[in-house]
């Protein structure tokens, strides 16, 4: 592959390089490049979000470049301050190490375990002691701090900022310099602690970093940032079937989306799979190629047809799942209306919503569809309540 052509797959999906000639001078040498991304390990597990920046690295490793999976067990123990809007609590070492355990166990879904070093920053922060973390803070001012986003935000709206907040930039910073890196790969959000990195390993006499940032993954809502929290995500621990249903229930415009974050299917065939979609392919199909491939990544192939299969008869076909589990609910002897239980075991995000759903005849139970949104669900009653085509809910009423 040309370098050219090598560059153009390093850059897809990217936000910015920066700087731009100074990595496609570093690539022309043919000199494969020490290639590094953190990650701090603020939980057990992780979702397809996060696997943009892996799948990044996996370009490159393919590419013949030396990855370098930081975990910072260090810098999770300060809390990374990026996007807050106030003090993030910082991780017991008993959290980190736990975490760190299931996430190399889950990179390697994607990575190749022989060529991938894992490297934990504890291993050269801990050697800095408190007379070296003090030099390091001394090489920036609270000023150059300042100019970062989120403190800038919290400053202005008179919002605490702890003193150790402002070590994190420069703990991430000094991993490019203990790692003598080449290219650093992070989150748009991380573009000010990339640029620490630069900035000191031109202080400590190294050639800086190139830069490369990847946009943050929109969940299946297709607005906020993919996040346990905005119950939106994909976890690649999750089961094949769900995985799947959950690639398969995001928007047609977000498919092309996820697939040049989250594919490893070439630009060009992409953008055949644009034009068979506007001379008239139904999107659907090309959205379970990508659902499949995802799927394959960290189940197996056989485990991605099955679930092909298992999906087709689900929803498609109008046909149960045999594997719902029981939702014990005390409706007490009154009984609950159907919308407050379709929330409870949360097919919906409100009762209004519920409301709509019934009078567009979107809500069944045990296959009979529900008409009036008084429907009660008393003391003894089970059934299966199910949603549109794709959510389901197996009660069991006392």
């Amino acid at each position: 592959m040309s370098t050219t052509n090598h560059f153009d797959e390093i850059k897809r999906g990217s936000d910015e390089i920066l700087p731009e000639a100074q990595l496609i001078e570093r690539l022309a040498t043919g000199k494969p490049l020490k290639v590094k991304a953190g990650f701090d390990p603020t939980a057990p597990d992780l979702h397809l979000g996060h696997t943009v920046l892996i799948n990044k690295l996996k370009v490159l490793q393919d590419f013949g470049h030396d990855i370098v999976f930081l975990i910072g067990d260090f810098t999770g123990l300060i809390g990374d301050p990026t996007g807050r809007n106030q003090t993030r609590p910082p991780l017991t070492p008993e959290q980190v190490k736990q975490n760190a355990t299931t996430y190399q166990a889950q990179v390697f879904k994607i990575l190749d375990p022989q060529r991938t070093t894992i490297a934990f920053n504890s291993t050269w922060m801990n050697e800095l002691w408190a007379a070296g973390l003090i030099k390091l803070a001394a090489t920036h001012t609270v000023a150059r701090m300042l100019e970062r986003d989120d403190f800038a935000k919290r400053f202005k709206a008179e919002l605490p900022i702890a003193i150790h907040e402002f070590l994190y930039p420069l703990v991430q910073g000094y991993d490019s310099v203990a790692l003598k890196a080449d290219l650093e790969l992070g989150g748009t959000d991380q573009k000010f602690n990339l640029l620490m990195g630069r900035e000191l390993q031109k202080h400590f006499g190294q050639t800086p970093q190139s830069i490369l940032t990847m946009p943050l993954l929109e969940g299946t809502d297709g607005v906020n940032k993919m996040s346990k929290s905005q119950n939106n995500y994909i976890g690649i621990n999750e089961a094949p079937g769900d995985q799947f249903g959950k690639l398969m229930s995001i928007s047609d415009e977000l498919m092309w989306r996820y697939y040049e974050l989250l594919s490893f299917v070439s630009l060009t065939t992409i953008a055949k799979y644009k034009k068979e979609v506007s001379e008239g392919r139904n999107p659907r199909d090309i959205k379970v190629l990508l659902a499949q491939e995802i799927v394959a990544r960290f189940h197996g192939q056989l485990a991605a047809e099955q679930a092909l299969i298992d999906f087709e008869s689900r929803f498609r076909h109008g046909g149960i799942p045999e594997d719902l589990v029981d939702i014990e609910l005390q409706v007490g002897v009154a009984g609950l209306a159907i919308p407050q239980v379709m929330k409870l075991t949360q097919l919906v995000a409100s009762t209004s919503e519920a409301i709509r759903l019934i009078q567009n005849n979107g809500v069944k139970f045990n296959g009979e569809a529900i008409q009036d949104k008084a429907f009660l669900l008393t003391p003894g009653m089970t059934g299966v309540i199910q949603v549109g085509k794709r959510k389901f809910a197996k009660v069991k009423c006392s």
